[in-house]
């Protein structure tokens, strides 16, 4: 990263968009990577947090060769940078809403987009005036996404840690077993934990919500599962079975939307194999009226699909 921070360079006033460029720097601490994300020219981006470190009279990074690391001054800064943007975009969302007209778009992570499907496409029809943006996320990043503002809400599928997080329960459901249609079980009502563990098993990487369940459930019968396939998208789970390649635990939603490969499903004869989906926002943060509208609309939602 070239242009880095000159001792004795005049201090000037701060720029907010060096801030914000500087926020996504610290983030990635990779130059490139947060060029390519603000879709801005590498060296346009050094020479701005390069300015940024001359307004303020000390460095923000340490710096080896084309290697940046966020130092202790950089990490105190972020936090406020963190915060006053957080404001920023909080008081832009509040004054929009001063206006009186329920427009804007409402930001929303979840672990896969699958869970959001059939609502999103309900609300869209709903408030036409409203738009959504979607980001796919595990549930570490969606806790960062809400303390940056980055999204409105998560819909997640395992607890979020934060004491400054509220939440809202949208639906518990069974989680089942699936199974290749040509399977010896495909038959069956159900089948043991135990049992299980000895046919090929797929699940997502550690993190993803069937990934902890199915610890879980492992651990406490004490097995180990017999896993041929491990990756990072849930959503392909029961295609991979489909397609003959092993059993793994599936929502209850994925039967009744019926939009994947056919598989014969099984109960789990476990207790609590169950999700809870809810509903995640920051404390903190202010919730427009459009936002307002997709948390009632979402609560309503998953209600009725709970009751069906």
């Amino acid at each position: 990263m070239s242009g880095g921070y000159e001792p004795g360079a005049k201090r000037g006033t701060m720029d907010l968009q060096n801030l914000r460029y500087f926020q996504v720097v610290a983030r990635h601490q990779h130059i490139s990577r947060a060029a390519e994300e603000l879709l801005v020219a590498q060296p346009s981006l050094s020479r701005a947090i390069a300015r940024l470190e001359a307004d303020l009279g000390v460095p923000l990074f340490d710096r080896r060769g084309r290697q940046i690391r966020l130092n202790a001054h950089g990490e105190a800064f972020l936090r406020r940078v963190d915060r006053v943007l957080s404001e920023l975009d909080d008081a832009r969302r509040e004054l929009t809403d001063a206006v009186g007209e329920v427009e804007g778009t409402v930001s929303v992570a979840a672990e896969t987009m699958l869970t959001l499907a059939a609502a999103l496409s309900a609300f869209r029809g709903a408030e036409p005036g409203i738009g959504v943006r979607l980001y796919q996320s595990h549930a570490e990043s969606m806790v960062r996404r809400l303390r940056l503002r980055e999204v409105d809400f998560c819909v997640a599928s395992q607890p979020l840690e934060g004491a400054a997080l509220r939440s809202l329960v949208l639906m518990r459901e069974e989680v089942l077993l699936a199974v290749p249609p040509d399977h010896p079980w495909a038959g069956r009502a159900s089948a043991a934990v135990e049992e299980i563990a000895r046919e090929p098993f797929i699940v997502p990487r550690p993190g993803h919500w069937q990934r902890v369940l199915a610890d879980r459930l492992f651990e406490r019968a004490g097995v180990l599962p017999t896993v041929v396939c491990e990756g990072d998208e849930p959503g392909a789970i029961q295609d991979l079975i489909g397609a003959g390649l092993g059993v793994g635990l599936i929502p209850s939603m994925a039967r009744r939307a019926g939009t994947h490969a056919e598989v014969a499903w099984l109960e789990v004869e476990a207790e609590d194999c169950e999700r809870e989906l809810t509903l995640v926002w920051h404390r903190d943060a202010y919730l427009s009226a459009a936002a307002r509208r997709f948390r009632d609309f979402a609560v309503e939602h998953y209600a009725g699909l709970a009751a069906a």
